[in-house]
């Protein structure tokens, strides 16, 4: 969750699909943190980072770039109760839905860092259980990403891994247990943002580095998943600063043309950013 205080404008990335604005009157509109596309590329849940939700639809031309955006009013998330998640614990970063309909949110903040589950979005959560090096993570960049595989294996890491030299630490949950299993190197100064594992099995993880006045570039790496490595490592998406605004979450999903990055952007409630959802397409 940073601020960028300005930027230029470079040219389309290879690649790119299209941007779109999106613009809502809606008081809790904003802060946009994590995306879940549908697997026709027309429905999506969007989550902002202070606890609220939307669900919405996209249409679409021909080329199938985005060119209007309908969603319900935001909501609040719910805790264990029948009340919405307590302030100090509401800082909501990445969401993974499962085949079954079965929402998960990943959440930072200071001994906040933890994953829900939600039989339905708007309804009563269920706490995970919490490594206690979940507890030991840093304040604002704890578990930023949050991903889920086919088989409803869940992967989560933090935004920053406590050193430039130091990888990030990937986090595993199934069959109602979290293990360590690997980790991904840190390349340049970029910090990790979101993450999806694709309709292809690969993960993805979205990553941004804030470039001073210049703005926020973007990077979009992909791994090959094995039970106890991430491997193949590909830089598929690196854009110049201030292409995008704060790109922080991120759904991989196929099209008729082939896979598609969906990407939206976090304007923190600030007046000089905008919430921009962004769509490349992808090398399969």
């Amino acid at each position: 969750m940073l601020a960028a205080f300005g930027g230029s404008a470079t040219p389309a990335p290879q690649g790119l699909l299209g941007s779109y604005r999106w613009r809502m009157d809606d008081a809790r509109f904003g802060g946009f943190s994590g995306i879940a596309v549908t697997p026709d590329g027309i429905g999506f849940t969007a989550l902002s980072d202070r606890g609220a939700f939307t669900t919405g639809r996209f249409r679409r031309d021909k080329a199938g770039r985005i060119i209007d955006v309908t969603a319900a009013p935001l909501r609040l998330l719910r805790g264990t109760g029948k009340g919405p998640l307590a302030h100090d614990r509401a800082d909501s970063e990445g969401i993974a839905v499962a085949r079954d309909g079965t929402v998960y949110i990943s959440f930072e903040g200071r001994r906040a860092a933890r994953v829900l589950r939600y039989a339905r979005l708007d309804g009563p959560a269920e706490n995970l259980a919490v490594p206690e090096a979940f507890r030991k993570m840093q304040m604002n960049s704890a578990l930023e990403s949050l991903a889920i595989a086919a088989d409803g294996t869940l992967y989560t890491l933090p935004e920053r891994s406590g050193g430039a030299a130091v990888p990030f630490p990937v986090w595993r949950y199934r069959r109602g247990t979290w293990d360590q299993p690997f980790d991904i190197p840190r390349r340049g100064d970029f910090l990790a943002v979101s993450a999806d594992v694709g309709p292809d099995g690969r993960f993805y993880l979205l990553e941004r580095d804030l470039r001073g006045i210049a703005g926020f570039a973007s990077r979009l790496r992909r791994f090959r998943v094995t039970d106890t490595a991430l491997l193949d490592e590909a830089v598929l998406i690196e854009t110049p600063a201030g292409t995008h605004d704060n790109l922080e979450g991120l759904s991989v999903w196929r099209g008729v043309g082939g896979l598609v990055a969906t990407m939206i952007s976090d304007d923190n409630f600030r007046f000089f950013q905008s919430t921009e959802i962004v769509e490349y397409r992808l090398p399969d």
